[in-house]
């Protein structure tokens, strides 16, 4: 954020935070120029959930997944004119495994234990949400010179004894498991050809990279 802001980009973080809860460790310190979200590792309640908008309480309605969605598409939208930065970090598939009945219950109806179902819930309802997400993007013409990248913290959790792409381990854990993660990119101005990266890489390629696709 302190970087692309230096270069006129509007900057906000969105959801998860465990960076810091004081200032200057907090989003709003370290470059950001909205937030809103929380502070702590995880939430302890997914529906209507009071968030920090800044450092002010901010009560929500709706499932935390949504909402935090909305405000992303309202960011969106407000700076649409101009370079922006979106950094949204869902803080679900995690638990407390909370999740709108009508994902869980497809989930739990094909014999899954009440806490996978929950979980692949989550996901499905992340699924629908990038989904909104790039479908704006596509509504206000943006698509094709936005760089946008999907990935995760670490490797699966409650899954993982029903699906973990064959890898050993899991959260907490060295193997393949807990540390291999995925990461997508789409820039549709590049022209890149839809590929797999075999090489070795990291969250810390990442900033450098960034920076140099952004000039």
């Amino acid at each position: 954020a302190e970087a692309l802001g230096s270069a006129g980009y509007r900057t906000t973080c969105i959801g998860k935070w465990h960076n810091g809860e004081q200032y200057p460790y907090t989003p709003t310190g370290q470059g950001f120029d909205e937030f809103f979200g929380f502070h702590n590792g995880h939430w302890n309640n997914y529906f209507d959930a009071t968030l920090l908008r800044g450092a002010q309480p901010e009560a929500t309605q709706g499932y935390i997944t949504d909402v935090l969605t909305d405000e992303a598409l309202k960011f969106i939208d407000r700076n649409q004119d101009r370079p922006f930065f979106c950094y949204l970090a869902y803080n679900a598939p995690h638990s407390p495994y909370q999740v709108p009945d009508r994902y869980y219950d497809r989930f739990r109806a094909l014999g899954f234990d009440e806490s996978v179902s929950a979980f692949w819930g989550m996901c499905e309802n992340i699924d629908d949400n990038v989904g909104r997400l790039l479908a704006r993007l596509d509504e206000r013409g943006l698509a094709e010179n936005t760089i946008v990248l999907f990935l995760t913290d670490n490797g699966g959790t409650a899954g993982v004894k029903v699906y973990n792409a064959g890898m050993r381990g899991g959260k907490t854990s060295v193997h393949e498991g807990g540390s291999r993660v995925p990461l997508f990119v789409r820039w549709s101005a590049a022209k890149w050809q839809p590929r797999i990266i075999e090489s070795l890489t990291s969250h810390i390629d990442i900033y450098p990279t960034l920076l140099d696709l952004c000039g």
